[in-house]
């Protein structure tokens, strides 16, 4: 049967997930369900879309992702199903959707299916999951509701370029507080063209990109590109965010030799 993922600000304390889980399971108990995240900062889209954006590709097609960050629909931001890349994403179309991808979906269709209760504040249990089981057992995604022209949209700064710096910003703070920035690793090697640099940042400054953590010693700062092609300054065993004072929305810039 189908692969449904879970992504949140639920957290792990409360009823919220569970509930969920188990009325995936009450329609189809041979579903797959995969919790990617409940430990989204509560109502952070960014944070969400980062999360999701660099989870999805690992999935197989077909998979359904219920997002459950700001789902309350109004008609601003309603709820809906996206196709992309033959997986399909559930959620409100707050900005969130326009952050997880680079170009337009395949389709978007904006959901007209009664819920399955009376009360409008869980929709992602009460609605997201009819969406979601509907996808995950093959039928079109055109039978949910009515076809949306294109998604709100939300943009992200984009890193600064010129000709001898790169501006760039802290978008993501990880478990280990290995901060990601928004410069990836394409966007680095055009602009560094054989030159020495600097990445410079509240706290210090590094000018080598190491190939792993344990690289430097244990304690030391050090920066390189990560698996989601972002440059990121982390600390070998440390805690980079809190022990540089970096965190999101920070500026990063990469300034090069001349």
């Amino acid at each position: 049967m189908g692969v449904i993922t879970l992504t949140s600000d639920w957290g792990l304390k409360d009823h919220y997930a569970g509930s969920v889980r188990g009325t995936i399971l009450s329609q189809m108990p041979k579903a797959t369900i995969i919790d990617i995240s409940h430990n989204v900062p509560q109502f952070n889209i960014k944070e969400a879309a980062f999360i999701v954006r660099n989870s999805y590709p690992s999935f197989p097609r077909g998979t359904v992702h219920i997002i459950g960050i700001n789902t309350e629909e109004s008609d601003i931001y309603p709820h809906v199903a996206v196709q992309v890349d033959g997986q399909y994403f559930i959620g409100s179309d707050n900005g969130i959707f326009a952050l997880i991808f680079d170009e337009d979906p395949e389709k978007i269709i904006e959901l007209d299916i009664v819920q399955d209760s009376d009360l409008f504040t869980f929709s992602s249990r009460d609605r997201f999951v009819k969406a979601a089981i509907h996808l995950a057992s093959g039928k079109k995604i055109e039978e949910l509701g009515n076809v949306r022209e294109k998604l709100t949209e939300k943009i992200l700064f984009k890193p600064v370029i010129e000709k001898d710096l790169i501006k760039g910003m802290v978008i993501y703070v990880d478990n280990y507080e290995n901060v990601i920035t928004n410069i990836t690793r394409t966007l680095f090697d055009k602009s560094k063209n054989g030159r020495k640099f600097r990445i410079m940042f509240r706290g210090g400054q590094i000018s080598k990109i190491s190939d792993s953590y344990s690289e430097v010693p244990v304690g030391e700062i050090l920066a390189l590109f990560g698996t989601t092609g972002h440059l990121e300054i982390a600390m070998n065993n440390g805690t980079a965010s809190s022990l540089l004072g970096l965190y999101m929305d920070d500026s990063v810039r990469i300034e090069f030799e001349q």
